[in-house]
């Protein structure tokens, strides 16, 4: 018989029905190829366009083996998460969030908080650098247009906060369905999935060497001489970036709106009644003012995305996953798959404290290169 996990921990919900965050944000309407348009949209974005960046600072032979290495462990870590999800379902114990899931196979309540603070790290994080990288491509299309045009950056970044402000009032997740089938589309638009990220990685680090910026897109538009590609290709892709970004806005706020809406709504009243509305148009609005402004008074794309990156997605998708399925399964200390997962924890806990005190020290370089609220974004 294969060991069960310990018990969910007292401090889980006792019915889904009665949480506000289950039953309005994460309504469960949707089918499996929804979930498609969602993961598309969450993975599949202008994150893309960093590679270069990161290929800047590793080199062709460093650079090949991190990103290779990452796409392996990457998928190893959703099969090991599908097999604990799995598992604990059989037990009758299904989840729908990750926060819980961790606490329920690792049975401390600290870890609970712990995946909050990395989800909250991520979900923050991404919503600033998509507010910030739409604000950069609506001035590069300004600059365009109009070279010597008085706008500066942070009046498009407020220009994308109010659109997002507007948009996040869609209560559900399974209501982004439409838009992320539509996101899909447009990250079809400028990249082939898992091979146009090697391809943006591989020709960008090639053309641009350690002169490639944190947005490929700008490396292609030079302050001077002429841009490196066809106007019309350049205005397709930045637009194509532009209305993908917002989705991928909307889908990595719904960890923070799930959470306020649990704390805030009344699962008794209707998601539309005036009682759960209000909270609701009031703290989306402050969340997206909030990642609007940090976006405009701190320009860091690149930066940003090293601490996300750092702080957030290497434990969450590169050491946790392996913690849980060895606590789940509990294989033998003598079989292959336990020193597997055990090496893998250990090597990404040292790149993730690495990659974090880099990515602060290069936040606190950087910050001589800029003023608050500046009209160019810091690589």
């Amino acid at each position: 018989m294969m060991p069960e996990p310990p018990n969910p921990a007292p401090f889980l919900e006792t019915s889904r029905d009665e949480d506000a965050g289950a039953v309005f944000v994460l309504q469960s309407k949707g089918q499996w190829w929804h979930a498609g348009f969602h993961l598309t949209t969450a993975i599949v974005g202008p994150t893309l366009l960093t590679l270069p960046y990161a290929f800047r600072g590793l080199g062709w032979g460093p650079g090949f083996l991190c990103l290779t290495t990452m796409g392996v462990v990457t998928f190893y870590s959703y099969y090991l998460m599908s097999k604990v999800l799995d598992h604990c379902e059989k037990a009758g114990r299904r989840h729908i969030r990750f926060r819980e899931l961790a606490a329920d196979v690792l049975g401390s309540g600290w870890m609970f908080y712990f995946v909050i603070f990395i989800q909250t790290a991520i979900n923050t994080g991404v919503g600033i650098g998509a507010i910030l990288l739409a604000g950069e491509c609506l001035k590069i299309m300004y600059s365009e247009l109009s070279p010597n045009g008085s706008l500066k950056l942070y009046h498009f970044i407020a220009m994308v906060t109010v659109v997002m402000i507007v948009i996040s009032q869609l209560p559900t997740f399974h209501s982004l369905r439409h838009i992320n089938f539509g996101s899909l589309l447009l990250s079809l638009g400028y990249s082939f999935l898992v091979v146009g990220a090697c391809i943006y990685a591989v020709s960008g680090y090639w053309v641009f060497g350690n002169k490639a910026s944190s947005n490929i897109i700008q490396s292609l538009m030079p302050d001077e001489g002429p841009s490196l590609a066809p106007t019309w290709v350049l205005a397709v892709t930045v637009i194509f970036v532009l209305l993908q970004l917002l989705a991928i806005g909307l889908v990595y706020s719904q960890v923070a709106y799930e959470i306020m809406e649990k704390k805030s709504a009344d699962v008794n009243q209707g998601m539309f009644s005036k009682r759960n509305l209000i909270p609701r148009i009031i703290l989306r609005s402050l969340y997206m003012m909030l990642c609007g402004f940090f976006a405009a008074m701190l320009p860091f794309f690149g930066d940003i995305s090293g601490v996300v990156g750092a702080v957030g997605f290497i434990p969450l998708d590169f050491i946790l996953p392996m913690l849980l399925y060895n606590k789940t399964y509990k294989p033998p200390k003598s079989t292959f798959i336990y020193w597997i997962n055990i090496s893998i924890m250990i090597v990404f806990t040292g790149a993730g404290l690495l990659g974090t005190f880099s990515s602060v020290r290069k936040l606190v370089l950087d910050a001589s290169k800029f003023k608050l609220f500046s009209d160019d974004v810091v690589d």
